[in-house]
């Protein structure tokens, strides 16, 4: 059975610890759905993005939350004519399908780890990662040929994974010590996705798509832990936002003579400390005001301006018309008068000053 080889470092335990404690404040968080939405669709879209653009896909990150908003269209095509984007084919397919990925692990709320991170998975993955990009012979199919993993921004070939005949023995193994209760218990489960990721990564079992699958279903296996913090984080923008540093550390577990994954799973630990702490600052900032933590316990619903709203009363006691077109300068006043009110009616700000002295603050 397959067999990780790793220490838990004083660095794997400070930044674990500082998931731990940004976890319990994220989940307790007093934000109303409409917040918790906002947060969520635009981790979605960053998920999109930045884990087809590691991959070499050349869509803008404005493109790919046009691909992403547009919703059930599968065809790059009809996606193309219907958003009005420019790009490669297989750009906008790519696209297409890691949001499809992404959304049906979301969609997986009941199933317990023990039923979701199997063989069957893995290849259910895979067929979403690479719809209509491959001969549909090999989607879900291990492949049958000797690959080489080439970096995606150039600098040459990074390794050789296993020889092809050698795949169904190594995925069988690696299965074997994912399902196994006792092994798996005593290990954290920030810690098990990161195995899965490089494990998956190692094996490459596929013809095309391994990075984005295995990425998925370290992703699953947070997510079947309890540990999708609401969904609010995009570890893949961490990967993306130096390619280099990333492969460097999958590599690091082949150039050790030991095979120790323990640089790694630090550099795994970190990137997910490093994102929660983003997310968490932000939830902070917007509930930081005792009055509005009592407010948004009992769930005011507000729309996107208004939380563009709170977030500048968040910096500033008191806001004028003037610092609230500069923060919404496509906005109309007639609008931004109307979102105001509302505010007001709602006990979260208050009105003060007569004419030109008007000016906007927090009630109290």
């Amino acid at each position: 059975m397959y067999e990780p080889k790793f220490t838990i470092s004083n660095n794997i335990l400070t930044y674990i610890s500082k998931i731990e404690s940004a976890r319990a404040m994220i989940d307790h968080a007093p934000l109303v759905p409409s917040w918790e939405a906002k947060f969520r669709d635009d981790a979605f879209s960053r998920t999109v993005h930045y884990g087809t653009k590691i991959e070499g896909n050349d869509l803008t990150e404005e493109q790919a939350q046009q691909v992403v908003r547009l919703g059930d269209f599968v065809d790059s095509e009809d996606v193309a004519k219907k958003t009005g984007i420019i790009a490669r084919d297989r750009d906008i397919q790519e696209v297409i399908n890691y949001r499809n990925v992404i959304d049906w692990i979301d969609k997986q709320q009941s199933p317990k780890y023990e039923q979701l991170i199997t063989e069957k998975t893995l290849k259910t993955l895979h067929r979403l990662t690479i719809y209509k990009l491959i001969d549909e012979k090999y989607t879900g199919s291990y492949r049958d040929k000797q690959v080489i993993v080439e970096s995606a921004r150039g600098g040459g070939i990074v390794f050789r994974p296993p020889v092809s005949m050698e795949i169904p023995f190594l995925i069988e193994d690696f299965f074997k010590w994912a399902q196994n209760t006792k092994t798996q218990s005593a290990i954290h489960p920030i810690l098990r996705a990161a195995i899965t990721h490089y494990q998956l990564v190692y094996i490459h079992p596929f013809i095309e798509g391994n990075g984005r699958t295995a990425r998925a279903l370290a992703t699953l296996v947070l997510t079947s832990l309890g540990y999708n913090f609401k969904r609010f984080f995009s570890l893949e923008q961490y990967f993306d936002s130096d390619v280099d540093a990333y492969y460097n550390a999958l590599l690091s577990v082949q150039q050790n003579p030991e095979i120790d994954l323990t640089y790694w799973l630090e550099y795994f630990c970190y990137g997910v400390a490093l994102e929660i702490d983003k997310i968490q600052s932000q939830v902070m900032s917007l509930s930081r005001d005792l009055k509005l933590k009592k407010q948004l316990g009992r769930q005011v619903a507000l729309s996107e301006r208004q939380i563009i709203l709170l977030e500048l009363f968040q910096r500033q006691e008191r806001v004028t018309s003037d610092d609230v077109q500069k923060v919404l300068p496509q906005i109309s006043v007639d609008t931004i008068l109307r979102d105001m009110k509302d505010l007001i009616s709602k006990g979260i700000i208050k009105k003060e000053g007569v004419t030109k002295g008007v000016h906007y603050t927090l009630d109290e």
